[in-house]
């Protein structure tokens, strides 16, 4: 077998629980297949050779790059199932995010990338539930984000998820994220809680709320070309690989939340767990946008998640 180079890039700091789980992913294929495989992975593109983190997905649908870890959010224009999770507020736990996608949820997803691009989803990720974080005031009501510059994803769905609640949303790439927090050139933004403190934008924002609003998907994507002209062997060496790097980022990813929160607690932001009516309020804010999403996904693609 002659040998192959995989390469694997990503957009996140080191210590992520991405780029943590793509180093096991590495070790797992050497001690597979040794000098068959050199893995080749840049965990952080977006530093080291100043891209956007948009540009990652085009390196691997071209065949520029192998792989990569990339949020759903960014493909639900051309795989409209994907956006069930931009939908806020209807997943509601890790067990019922990944009882969905390790199922028929999943499967449908796989099928549906393979028909409509030119990834091959081999994994599922997790990429936190999402919270407000803000440099203005404490967030418990849709009416305290009146006014407020909201930093977006280039996701329609996201957009009109916080004009219902009253931000103004502009959309900044990943790479210029931590610069426009710090220059105040957006007054809130949502993320993980292990992005808000590991990118440092805590110490501008000093108000988190716990919303929990989206259950973020980060898919681990293979050029499909790549992968089906690989040997058996690689394949299944590849996919036993992808599994142990998996079940190790979603238990970094969940231990995470609470590593966050303690640091949260010793720093001098505000954190805000909504109450259940506080949330209830949030929920029925965005009912309109619930309502609508059913009509375009179908009440299949809810059911498989809900």
């Amino acid at each position: 077998m002659s040998q192959i180079t995989i390469t694997l890039g990503g957009y996140q700091p080191p210590d992520c629980v991405h780029n943590r789980a793509a180093e096991i992913l590495g070790k797992e294929l050497a001690d597979r297949l040794g000098d068959a495989i050199v893995y080749e992975m840049d965990g952080n593109m977006t530093a080291s050779t100043g891209i956007k983190a948009m540009d990652l997905l085009e390196l691997v649908e071209s065949g520029k790059l192998t792989m990569c870890y990339f949020s759903g959010s960014y493909l639900a224009d051309r795989v409209p199932e994907i956006g069930i999770f931009d939908l806020p507020f209807v997943v509601n736990s890790r067990e019922q995010a990944y009882a969905a996608l390790d199922g028929e949820m999943g499967a449908l997803l796989k099928e549906q990338f393979l028909d409509k691009t030119g990834f091959r989803i081999l994994a599922f990720w997790d990429n936190g539930f999402r919270h407000f974080s803000n440099a203005v005031r404490s967030i418990r009501t849709p009416e305290d984000c009146g006014g407020m510059k909201m930093r977006s994803m280039n996701s329609a769905l996201h957009q009109q998820f916080f004009r219902l609640l009253g931000f103004e949303p502009a959309f900044v790439d990943v790479r210029d994220l931590v610069n426009a927090v710090h220059s105040r050139e957006i007054d809130a933004q949502e993320n993980p809680l292990t992005n808000t403190y590991r990118f440092g934008m805590h110490e501008t924002h000093k108000h988190i709320t716990l919303s929990g609003h989206f259950f973020g998907v980060s898919l681990l994507l293979v050029n499909n070309d790549m992968y089906e002209s690989w040997p058996d062997a690689v394949k299944t060496a590849l996919q036993e690989a992808v599994s142990i790097a998996t079940e190790a980022q979603r238990g970094f990813a969940a231990d995470e939340d609470v590593e966050m929160l303690a640091a949260l607690a010793e720093t001098e932001t505000e954190v805000v767990d909504l109450s259940p009516e506080e949330r209830a309020k949030f929920k029925a804010a965005v009912e309109p946008l619930l309502a609508e999403q059913r009509e375009v996904l179908g009440n299949r693609v809810f059911a498989l998640v809900e």
